[in-house]
């Protein structure tokens, strides 16, 4: 078992991702940084805090779910986003194509993640 979130595979790959987005969403017109780019960092920072408020928690294996589940729903929200901003902006569409992918990728880690807590978790004794 981990001793810290910061050795969770689900939240090393979400951070990178997180600081990539956010990158990437400052290349967005002057406009749409506070628009849809704003949604985009917000919903990219929640799927990596979501991850650390519900390890945060792993005493009680149901709120650890529940914020596994929401890491993932905002993962998805972010997927939406890049692909409005692919079809909005495509100068700047390779870019989200590949953020799309690896978020992707991350939905299939945290769902494997969710599975293996409703299966195997036990309650940490300290």
């Amino acid at each position: 078992m981990a001793k810290s979130y910061l050795e969770l595979d689900i939240y090393k790959v979400s951070f990178d991702l997180f600081l990539r987005t956010h990158h990437y969403s400052l290349k967005l017109p002057k406009y749409e940084t506070y628009e849809l780019g704003s949604q985009l960092r917000r919903s990219a920072d929640s799927v990596n805090s979501n991850i650390v408020e519900g390890y945060g928690r792993r005493r009680y294996k149901n709120d650890f779910l529940k914020f596994l589940i929401y890491a993932h729903s905002s993962n998805d929200e972010t997927v939406n986003h890049l692909r409005k901003l692919q079809k909005i902006y495509p100068e700047l569409s390779d870019e989200a194509s590949e953020l799309v992918t690896a978020y992707n990728n991350l939905g299939k880690m945290i769902n494997k993640f969710i599975q293996y807590v409703e299966k195997n978790w036990n309650i940490p004794r300290n």
